[in-house]
């Protein structure tokens, strides 16, 4: 038994043999304050893990592991002998591994640890299903100082043991496949030391850790050199990765304007938005490796042909990475056309966005072509551009994750209770003239909805900035309540936008903010 003070509390560390031959490593930890004593064992079988929920970075990286390898990636386990675990995954569109901290939500930063937390790199190993590798020069810039403390044994025997364990990994492996992995060995090989004689770009500056309580970050010294005043940014500049979102809203506006213009009743426009709702919901029950679906499509079903008039849902089906083909006899199958993680990650989108789409038409009490803007049109969505905000909760309040398209993720800021920032980057630092942007409110906590905010646009990347819009006093009556709002300002182009939260709903009660969607819309060129 052996205790170890932080975080505010003692640890005590010992073994619990309740499972037997497998016994797992047992946390306790006693606060300093009231005394109690709270059991925290430290679980390493991905199931167990996917139960309890509950862990630090090595219970993270093992889960997300778990998850690269379920969805077909070939990944390696990395182990920071200072103390910290990632994933690396083998990109064959990049030729090469790259880095994933699912801890801190970065993805291919490698010198985050060294050039951001201020870590002292000693060993960094990379633990595969077929080897085990030296990966510590692919993260940092300083080898000769790691180098030097690299001093649990010589480098040459340090080499030779992890080669024995990658040759004994590879024993029912056939010829062809070694060959294979050694030419890849070679080639990493090669990066590797490229690596190490790369310069620094002092020009990047990468963030201090995120993950944990900000005295433990202390304690270890890992909140880096550039955590400064509230009015800074507190988490890295993440990319949207949402061109899917922006598909699915513009295939919904094709469709539905299909459906107004040529004169379709409001009753069976729901009715067709919701047998449409049925056949996404039946495609997300299929396994996502062979996802397809197979159905009666003749000339009275009201997805394909309404008095006539056939309705345009290639389009939607190609946003969500699928396609239709005909089968004998008539029947119609919806397939997968793509990589099956991408209809994965959009039908999720699509379903949240359908739901939107019924719910604005129900609403409506006119529905004809004067409806034909916003809400009910989402075209000329602005999307996979960059995000920088003044904080983010993590795991899963990263500030990308008010861009996903999807309704039960947020933007969650700690701090930002009386007020908070969040700019948006156009992708290639291109120019849009800002017509409309929507806001939705979050799952849960009414108290940290925003009431007081202000939107400004920037010509020149966010080095100047002129208001487009304000409001005060704004209420959301509900959860995933979606609003729209329109500039009426003298519209500018801009490639930089942001969003300046001055108050949630209840200051008082709530000291975090929180937005479950922010989506902005470019007037039509």
């Amino acid at each position: 038994m052996g205790s170890e003070k932080g975080e505010n509390c003692i640890w005590l560390v010992g073994e619990d043999e309740s499972r037997g031959s497998d016994p797992i490593v047992l946390f306790k930890f006693r606060c300093s304050s009231c005394s109690v004593i709270t059991r925290f064992p430290r679980y390493n079988d991905p199931l167990k893990l996917l139960e309890t929920r509950r862990g630090r970075c090595g219970e993270w990286a093992n889960c997300f592991t778990l998850y690269c390898r379920a969805f077909g990636y070939e990944s390696r386990l990395i182990l920071d002998f200072t103390d910290h675990v990632w994933t690396e995954c083998f990109s064959h569109v990049l030729g090469r591994w790259v880095h994933l901290d699912a801890c801190d939500a970065v993805y291919d930063n490698p010198l985050l640890y060294e050039k951001g937390w201020g870590k002292n790199l000693t060993y960094i190993i990379g633990i595969a299903k077929d080897g085990v590798y030296d990966v510590a020069r692919r993260y940092t810039r300083k080898w000769h100082e790691v180098l030097s403390r690299r001093n649990i044994t010589t480098e040459p025997i340090a080499s030779a043991v992890l080669s024995d364990i990658t040759k004994e990994c590879r024993k029912a492996l056939s010829s062809h496949e070694i060959r294979t992995l050694e030419i890849r060995d070679r080639q990493e090989a090669e990066e590797l030391e490229r690596e190490i004689h790369a310069q620094d770009d002092f020009s990047i500056s990468l963030p201090g850790r995120q993950s944990g309580a900000r005295e433990w970050r202390i304690a270890r010294s890992e909140l880096g050199s550039n955590e400064t005043s509230l009015s800074s940014s507190a988490c890295p500049v993440r990319i949207c990765v949402d061109d899917h979102v922006r598909n699915i809203y513009n295939a919904f506006s094709v469709l539905v304007s299909e459906i107004v213009i040529n004169g379709i009743a409001k009753a069976t426009t729901i009715k067709i938005l919701n047998t449409l709702k049925t056949l996404l919901l039946d495609l997300r029950s299929t396994s996502f490796r062979v996802r397809s679906l197979s159905l009666n499509a003749g000339p009275d079903h009201p997805l394909f042909s309404v008095h006539q008039i056939v309705l345009p849902l290639d389009s939607l089906l190609d946003a969500l990475s699928l396609k239709r083909e005909t089968e004998t006899g008539g029947k119609m199958v919806i397939c997968l056309a793509d990589d099956p993680v991408k209809t994965s990650i959009a039908l999720p989108v699509a379903l949240d966005a359908l739901d939107d789409t019924i719910h604005t038409v129900n609403c409506m009490n006119s529905f004809g072509r004067e409806s034909l803007f916003p809400p009910l049109l989402k075209s000329n969505r602005i999307s996979s551009g960059s995000v920088l905000a003044s904080g983010e909760q993590l795991p899963f309040g990263i500030a990308t994750s008010a861009f996903d398209g999807i309704h039960v993720s947020k933007w969650e800021e700690p701090n930002g209770g009386k007020g908070c920032w969040i700019i948006y980057k156009t992708k290639d630092g291109q120019m849009h003239d800002l017509e409309a942007y929507e806001l939705m409110s979050a799952n849960d906590a009414p108290e940290r909805d925003p009431m007081d905010w202000i939107v400004e646009g920037s010509s020149d990347g966010g080095t100047s900035w002129n208001i487009l819009d304000k409001q005060t006093s704004q209420m959301f009556d509900k959860r995933f309540n979606r609003r729209t709002f329109k500039i009426e300002s003298v519209r500018q182009m801009s490639n930089a936008f942001k969003f300046r939260f001055l108050a949630v709903r209840d200051s008082k009660a709530a000291s975090r903010f929180q937005i479950g969607s922010i989506d902005l819309y470019a007037k039509s060129s």
